[in-house]
């Protein structure tokens, strides 16, 4: 059972401004018809593609900055001998 993250309003403010850039990029992309209140379906496909192409973006940046400070930690102690050759 892990413990609840503390609040960090610095970290809480990061998040906001970049949702809000997110939502202002895929709303300028993907809204183009200011003529009705209604979302047409390709305005609303579009928005959604691109969220999902911006969270997966964001996920593989996060998996390859960890796999370089494992590989900067394992060269780290491959030089103070702290482990043998991979």
């Amino acid at each position: 059972n892990s413990a609840p993250v503390p609040f960090s309003p610095i970290k809480f403010k990061e998040f906001l401004g970049t949702y809000n850039k997110l939502t202002e990029n895929c709303f300028m992309d993907c809204v183009k018809d200011f003529t009705t209140r209604e979302v047409k379906s390709e305005e609303s496909t579009c928005s959604e593609s691109c969220l999902q192409k911006y969270l997966k973006m964001t996920q593989r940046i996060s998996m390859r900055f960890q796999e370089y400070h494992i590989q900067q930690n394992e060269a780290l102690a491959q030089k103070a001998g702290l482990m043998g050759p991979r």
